[in-house]
């Protein structure tokens, strides 16, 4: 994996606005924000993408992101926001080292915009998906 400005920051080799550390995991203020308050939750352990992230420094994530959540909202005054996560560049993703945003949505025209162009399941279709799904785990 390529070093990344998160591996620099959690390095200490490029300063941030701190919000939570543990030996796991590291949350700092995001330096392009969408809104006041945007987090990055992310592992120490080095991976591009969640699906490459050890069980353990997933589960340290899945321990804090509710509380830094809570945090953030509290401070910021809002009781709506998004978690956001992607994996790769067809998803958006820009920085290749996993991690998760905390976007508070104080309006509707601040925060997180999303489309979500909703599509129909299919039940047979659905059906052979859980299966092959299933098989994998």
């Amino acid at each position: 994996m390529a070093e990344t400005i998160f591996q620099k920051i959690i390095d200490g080799r490029i300063p941030c606005y701190k919000i939570y550390e543990d030996d796991r995991v590291l949350a700092f203020l995001d330096v392009q924000p969408l809104s006041q308050g945007h987090t990055l939750v992310v592992p120490k352990e080095p991976a591009e993408t969640l699906d490459q992230l050890s069980d353990e420094s997933a589960a340290a994530i899945g321990r804090v992101l509710p509380r830094i959540s809570r945090a953030v909202m509290k401070a910021t005054g809002c009781s709506e926001y998004n978690i956001l996560q992607n994996n790769g560049t067809g998803a958006h993703q820009a920085v290749f080292h996993v991690h998760f945003h905390i976007i508070p949505k104080p309006d509707k025209s601040s925060g997180l915009g999303i489309q979500w162009p909703a599509g129909r399941l299919d039940g047979t279709a659905a059906e052979s998906l859980v299966a092959r799904i299933q098989q994998s785990l």
